[in-house]
């Protein structure tokens, strides 16, 4: 039996959990014409929960067009309630990452505080992105059932106790275990009345197949991620026969609009979505995608008649939501009407009255995480930045692995020469304040994953063909930052095995058949962002969680100057 069909044989299972209460609208009766459904619709939220100073865009302006101060829970629920206010018919969907790679206020606490405010806000679904998966399924499946379990180096409910888990189901079609059933379950039922007649929209919770290269393997762990669209594609006769009148996916995949692109306009689009719309079964009328943090709204139909889905994406952050209207006529049981757009999510002093419960749970942890965010841990001489040369290096970048070569490099932990550093684990700049001080909260923003540092034993030539391997995607932001000491070239012009040259650590040339002590993030030990090659290297040595080495590399420093981009020379002809 194949991964499709055990998904639809088990599909039936978790549906009295998932075919939510009826949404009544008032004055609901015969009534002739089409009625209005609606979507609410947002991704990548990660644990956004503060009011930070972010800023966006609204869409449609002008790029010289003032951005407006976004997000936070409080603004988003009310947001929220508003757009409910104004059409009770609606449901509240996220397309993945709703937790992982979360702020200090929200991170810190294990994304407790993410999702008691959803509950609060009461979304509907959420499909699970890679970003749930980076604390491990365990504590994964503690997020949707609650507990205080502990599965990771944090303490649970440290705050609250009594963490009820998600009041709304993860959906996960394509997320098999072992057995080939769904990790969660694979869809879930929306139903509303419509002039005294129920409609049902199904959601397909999907993330990208991708998903095993870009989380941990342990995490990944006896998981099979299977294509979107097949998935998808397979469970149209289960959702029909449960009465699905409309069908959306929830797809933790998106797309990029090239160059100055109108997020308008579908045939703009490049990048892992447009595969996967190309293969949709035309059954699905709505994609709400994520991943790639951008924003847009666009008919698929456009660039295939035959698969006219209205396509969106929120952007960051629950800067944006996406308002998704439905017209709907019950009598024709059919579909005659779709659109969105995409609506800034404006901060506003007001917003705390309207949603007093979430501001007050928010308050709480953002108290809780005041003395740990606070704290100042030393001094850098200038700021961090994340933004890779042409040679792919970054100040951030290089300063990182300096700090977890100087953590892992005495004979006691581990002896280790040199260390990489993956760019995905970049998560922000450190910006050192007036008088060069620097909070642990800055820290955590940069490395906010909690991976501990290991130390493993690599060849020369291995070393060499990682960085040889990095170049195949021919995108500079996926090069491995290099400790101090250690410098080479590449060609990107030359043969693949031989575009990197001139290997040296400490000025000597690094040899093939030298074994090499190399300090990493335990993500990157265990293969993670397609680093296979170090998951077979021997283990030496485990050392402290990430974050921390970077705070004692801070504090041992005083005014740490911003390590030069000097270590890596590309020589590819321009």
């Amino acid at each position: 039996m194949n991964d499709f069909a055990r998904i639809i044989r088990r599909a039936a299972a978790p549906l009295g959990l998932l075919a939510l209460a009826a949404c009544a609208h008032p004055g609901a009766g015969p009534a002739a014409g089409p009625a209005t459904l609606q979507i609410i619709a947002f991704n990548d939220f990660h644990g956004h929960i503060g009011a930070d100073d972010q800023t966006v865009l609204p869409p449609g302006a002008a790029k010289e067009a003032p951005r407006v101060k976004a997000g936070g829970a409080v603004s988003f629920a009310q947001a929220i309630a508003r757009m409910r206010a104004e059409n009770p018919n609606s449901a509240v969907v996220s397309a993945g990452d709703l937790i992982g790679a979360s702020p200090l206020v929200s991170g810190q606490f294990l994304d407790e505080p993410t999702v008691r405010v959803m509950n609060s806000i009461g979304i509907d679904f959420n499909a699970v992105g890679n970003h749930e998966f980076d604390r491990g399924q365990q504590e994964l499946r503690r997020m949707q059932t609650g507990g205080c379990a502990q599965y990771t180096l944090r303490a649970p409910c440290q705050v609250m106790p009594d963490f009820p888990g998600a009041h709304f189901p993860f959906l996960a079609a394509n997320s098999l275990t072992a057995n080939g059933s769904t990790l969660f379950a694979p869809y879930g039922l929306k139903q509303m009345t419509v002039h005294g007649k129920p409609v049902r929209i199904g959601f397909v919770g999907l993330t990208l197949k991708g998903t095993a290269a870009i989380i941990s393997p342990s995490a990944a762990a006896g998981m099979h991620f299977a294509d979107e669209a097949e998935t998808a594609n397979a469970l149209v006769p289960t959702l029909r026969a449960m009465g699905a009148d409309i069908l959306a996916v929830l797809v933790h995949e998106g797309g990029t609009m090239k160059g100055e692109g109108d997020p308008a306009n579908c045939a703009n689009m490049v990048g892992d979505l447009n595969p996967i719309l190309a293969k949709l079964d035309p059954a699905f009328d709505l994609v709400i995608s994520g991943h790639t943090h951008q924003a847009y709204v666009c008919n698929y139909g456009s660039v295939d008649p035959a698969r006219p889905f209205l396509v969106t994406s929120a952007g960051q952050y629950g800067t944006l939501l996406t308002r998704i209207t439905l017209r709907y006529d019950p009598a024709a049981r059919k579909l005659v009407g779709k659109s969105a757009e995409n609506i800034v999510v404006a901060q506003a002093p007001e917003n705390d009255a309207a949603q007093p419960e979430i501001a007050t749970l928010v308050s709480r942890y953002q108290a809780a995480a005041t003395s740990v965010k606070d704290r100042i841990v030393g001094t850098l001489a200038g700021p961090l930045t994340d933004a890779p040369d042409d040679s792919g290096q970054s100040t951030l970048g290089n300063f990182i692995a300096d700090a977890q070569l100087a953590a892992m490099a005495p004979a006691d932990k581990g002896g280790a020469q040199l260390a990489l550093m993956n760019p995905g684990g970049l998560r922000a700049p450190i910006h050192p304040r007036s008088d060069g001080a620097v909070t642990f909260g800055d820290l955590y923003a940069a490395q906010p994953f909690a991976n501990t540092l290991v130390v493993k034993a690599l060849t020369g030539a291995q070393i060499r063909a990682v960085l040889d391997e990095r170049l195949n995607r021919m995108d500079i932001p996926t090069i491995l930052s290099v400790s101090q000491g250690v410098t080479y070239a590449f060609d990107r012009s030359r043969p693949v095995g031989q575009r990197v040259f001139d290997l040296r650590l400490n000025g000597q040339p690094i040899a093939d058949g030298t074994t090499y002590r190399v300090a990493m993030n335990s993500f990157m030990g265990q293969g993670g962002d397609g680093l296979a090659l170090f998951a077979s290297a021997p283990l030496l040595v485990d050392g402290p969680v990430d974050v921390d080495a970077l705070e004692a590399y801070v504090a041992s420093g005083s005014g740490r100057q911003p390590p030069a981009r000097d270590r890596i020379r590309n020589l590819s002809p321009r």
